[in-house]
């Protein structure tokens, strides 16, 4: 079949599966996106105005999706999701051309935004996004076989420069680790009320061993040319220069290899982003633990919880950056099984009762000192549930000025690092911060 016959087949089919659950979204716009989507079934070549129809509706649904409703944001993640779709389709008529690999990056660059920015909404988008991504690859770039990826890749050790451990004088207690892994009946019970570590407990994942996520080389080989990630900018969220910028996973791994010798660039951070949903073969490689699906129920000093939306009930999330990053306290609504896969990550950790003292995002108001559910916030939702005192630093102006802090926080307050192989566990509402002491690649299962 040519290039230009599968691309037909492949935009009949989105055509004959738009439905209509775009929700309150204008149907002027869903009416351009079925008029797009029938033109390419049966055009030998999309022309410029097609091009342009579907580009619009991309820049439309995508400024929708900032400020639409949680009601209205499904159908313009659906629109967002079939516009991408279509408009890299309308690039694959043009894979024949000496221009080849230009439209195919541009292509995969786009898919890959559906996944990231709208989630690839709807029923069997997210496996058709994901396959359209591969056939491009496979038509333009040399992607190795399924035989070739069961062989051992060899380890690329990252240049990136590795921390001296040094002492916390921020916390009073060492997490728990336990010898022995605890059964799912007392896990949910009881042990799920406080942190622990369980030592070597993921020691069996494919990503420890023969599909070892420490080699460069394997992530470049699993998720083939033409990748993009989003990927923060700076140490850490709460300092002024920080941003975040689309950029190409090849480039970002490359960050990840250079030399601790070379001129200073701005630290990339790949954090909290659903890594696995984006690159499937990865999500082969770890094995979530049974203790995720045991339904635990809401702790005492966190009544308010309730299990992710999702239909798992289960969020996983990556965070994979070099020596030096830091994600500063801050408070989740969900227990969490965090995987140490790559390099060693400090962690400090304190209950939902030492809220009033942590100096929460925005300062505190005339009801500061009465306890709150750390993650709520109608002020500044993406702040609010961040502390304004940095943990890891333990200066006599940290003692001035958060003197609460050190008064009733640190007495309380745990820590850990943890080493490769190993899984820590803690409730939700607790706060948490976290240092990669050298590269460091990191899995959190929120549930």
């Amino acid at each position: 079949m040519t290039t230009i016959a599968w691309a037909q087949g492949a935009a009949r089919a989105v055509s004959e599966s738009l439905g209509n659950d775009f929700g309150p979204t204008p149907q002027e716009n869903v009416d351009a996106l079925r008029d797009a989507a029938a033109r390419l079934s049966d055009t030998p070549s999309p022309d410029a105005e097609l091009c342009l129809k579907l580009d619009k509706l991309i820049q439309l649904a995508h400024k929708e999706m900032a400020v639409s409703s949680s009601a209205a944001q499904i159908g313009w993640r659906r629109l967002y999701t079939d516009a991408c779709i279509l408009r890299s389709l309308a690039d694959i008529y043009s894979l024949n051309s000496t221009n080849a690999q230009k439209y195919a990056l541009s292509c995969i660059a786009r898919l890959d935004h559906a996944i990231i920015i709208a989630g690839a909404p709807g029923e069997g988008r997210l496996d058709f996004t994901i396959d359209l991504i591969a056939e491009v690859q496979s038509k333009c770039f040399r992607s190795p076989g399924a035989g070739e990826m069961l062989v051992p890749v060899p380890v690329t050790t990252p240049h990136s420069p590795t921390l001296p451990l040094t002492a916390l004088r921020t916390y009073s207690e060492a997490v728990p680790r336990l010898d022995v892994p605890p059964s799912l009946t007392s896990f949910a019970t009881s042990l799920s009320r406080r942190p622990f570590v369980l030592p070597g407990y993921i020691c069996d994942w494919p990503a420890m061993n023969e599909h070892p996520w420490r080699s460069l080389d394997y992530l470049r080989a699993v998720t083939g040319p033409g990748r993009v990630v989003p990927v923060e900018i700076g140490r850490d969220y709460t300092e002024a220069d920080w941003t975040q910028k689309m950029m190409p996973w090849d480039e970002f791994l490359d960050s990840l290899g250079r030399d601790s010798n070379q001129e200073q660039r701005p630290t990339l951070y790949l954090a909290q982003h659903n890594l696995l949903k984006q690159f499937p073969a990865l999500r082969d490689d770890m094995m979530p633990p049974d203790y995720v699906y045991t339904s635990p129920s809401p702790t005492e000093d966190f009544p308010t919880y309730t299990p992710p939306a999702n239909e798992d009930q289960l969020v996983l999330n990556t965070w994979l950056g070099p020596a030096g990053t830091i994600s500063p306290a801050h408070t989740d609504p969900f227990f969490n099984f965090f995987a140490q896969v790559v390099g060693r990550k400090t962690v400090w950790l304190a209950p939902p009762s030492t809220t009033p003292s942590m100096y929460p995002y925005p300062p505190p108001s005339v009801s500061s000192n009465q306890a709150r559910n750390p993650a709520a916030n109608s002020t500044d939702p993406s702040m609010g549930n961040t502390s304004r005192v940095d943990v890891f630093s333990d200066t006599a102006a940290n003692h001035g000025d958060y003197p609460l802090f050190w008064d009733n926080t640190v007495p309380q307050a745990m820590a850990v690092t943890l080493e490769p192989g190993e899984l820590l566990f803690f409730p939700p509402g607790w706060w948490h911060a976290m240092r990669s002491e050298d590269t460091s690649f990191s899995v959190s299962m929120w549930f």
